[in-house]
């Protein structure tokens, strides 16, 4: 398997393991200081920081799954660096009924001993559809 394809199966087992709420399996897909900047402007950096923000989006809102759909993997092989581009959608219950957010993402991936981790990725919203959670941009900084 190319390592562009491995890139693509290490994101399937990551949406696997978000939609299964499996903490140990999504944060084992990070490398120890990976950085994410969340739809709603939310930053945080390393992987306790990023499985604790799950965790409680998860208690918060039961139903959460996020997919991510590669539309583009380039790897630079010679670094041990890939660039992941694609296309994500979050889903759950708000107070006030059903919401669908998506837009843009784009990853990137180190390889560390031989495996493909997520080192940093950036979601960009495009759209939303669903109650008082789309109709207001969340403050910058508080929990997406």
């Amino acid at each position: 398997m190319d390592d562009a394809a491995l890139i693509r199966a290490a994101r399937e087992r990551s949406n696997r393991a978000i939609a299964a709420h499996d903490l140990d399996a999504i944060a084992g897909a990070w490398t120890d200081d990976v950085h994410v900047l969340a739809s709603a402007g939310t930053s945080s950096t390393g992987r306790e920081a990023n499985r604790q923000s799950l965790a409680a989006q998860f208690a918060k809102r039961p139903d959460t799954v996020y997919v991510r759909t590669p539309v583009e993997v380039d790897v630079f092989a010679a670094w041990g660096v890939a660039a992941e581009r694609g296309d994500w959608v979050g889903r759950w219950t708000e107070p006030d009924g059903p919401l669908e957010i998506g837009g843009s993402y784009e990853a990137q991936w180190r390889r560390v001993d031989g495996s493909w981790l997520i080192r940093a990725e950036l979601f960009v919203p495009h759209w939303c559809k669903g109650g008082a959670y789309c109709r207001a941009h969340p403050r910058w900084g508080a929990h997406a």
